[in-house]
């Protein structure tokens, strides 16, 4: 029996990352070779007309598993009866701009957003927040989207969590695929803590600790960790816009996982609200080690934490805190 179409949400769609996003989702990237999907592509209205050339080409692509297209700048049309919303839309700062406005930019957009799924949506909607500030945007979110259960709304660090694996590849000359178990603790900002204490290798005898194969701990804990806080800036830098193919292919994998489970061993990294696991202060959108299994994402709980971790784990806490404070003084 061929499977119910599942209808996705992207907000933002006629952006860099939507226009790289929309075609994976439409080619079974993101929930799998044989889950047939409509999707739902919402935008302001001054991105209409590119919004329906983004249409015209789903159309012209003849995707097989795309069973219908919602292309709109209605909100409420484009969150009706979705299961999966993938929030890229958002405001982004512009020079001269300060973080509060900014912040309060988003504020308001993730409220009008949050309202219409709250109402709109399908029951047990999946929500993933890419737009920056992401992990705040989450977090108003689920303030304002209450009948969401808090699990089902995440942010994006999955973008971070692999370019951590591709700079450990990269640097032992393995494939990507062989290194696992990396993780980013706390905000997708340049204070996140890409950690590698507990991650592996596949080796032709076995698994390795990255430490044990990289054999350079001034450089795990120097270069490698700046290298992954700032590679959104070096994309930037380098091609003048900022990273689309790669938060659109992270977006997919954080979803797939989400949805279809983590494989056996391995966990990934998201965006999630905190429970208070490892002393993180509870009521955050922080980034956590997790493993996923019949659509439900769990903490791996019990990592061994070290001194040096333990601070750069609370720093990114303390900016998360001071976001949150920011976000709610928006508000009022």
């Amino acid at each position: 029996m061929a499977k119910e179409p599942v209808r996705v949400l992207v907000t933002g769609a006629a952006g860099q990352i939507g226009y790289a996003l929309v075609p994976m989702i439409a080619r079974g990237i993101m929930l799998g070779a044989d889950q047939p999907v409509i999707l739902h592509m919402l935008d302001i209205p001054f991105a209409a007309e590119a919004l329906n050339g983004v249409k015209m080409e789903l159309i012209d692509a003849a995707f097989p598993l795309l069973k219908g297209v919602v292309a709109t700048t209605d909100a409420v049309e484009g969150c009706t009866g979705v299961n999966v919303a993938v929030m890229v839309g958002g405001f982004p700062r512009k020079e001269g701009m300060e973080r509060k406005d900014v912040m309060s930019k988003n504020v308001s957009i993730y409220k009008s957003q949050a309202a219409a799924l709250e109402k709109h949506a399908a029951p047990n909607c999946k929500v993933l927040v890419v737009a920056n500030p992401a992990n705040t945007n989450a977090l108003i979110l689920k303030e304002f989207a209450p009948s969401i259960p808090e699990k089902n709304i995440t942010c994006l660090t999955r973008l971070d969590h692999n370019r951590a694996l591709g700079q450990i590849s990269e640097r032992l000359s393995v494939p990507v695929s062989d290194v696992k178990n990396v993780i980013i603790w706390g905000n997708h900002s340049s204070t996140q803590y890409p950690d590698v204490n507990h991650a592996k290798v596949q080796t032709s005898s076995g698994e390795k600790p990255v430490r044990e194969l990289v054999k350079n701990d001034e450089w795990l804990n120097g270069e490698f960790i700046t290298t992954v806080q700032q590679r959104g800036a070096a994309i930037i830098k380098a091609r003048k816009l900022s990273s689309a193919l790669s938060a659109a292919s992270s977006a997919c994998d954080h979803i797939r996982d989400w949805v279809l489970g983590t494989p056996e061993g391995t966990f990934v990294s998201m965006g999630v609200y905190s429970d208070g696991s490892y002393n993180v202060p509870s009521g955050l959108i922080y980034s956590f080690p997790v493993t996923c299994r019949n659509g439900e994402w769990d903490i791996v709980q019990g990592l061994p934490i070290d001194e040096v971790s333990r601070k750069k784990m609370d720093l990114t806490a303390e900016e998360l805190k001071e976001e949150k404070d920011l976000a709610y003084s928006c508000l009022s």
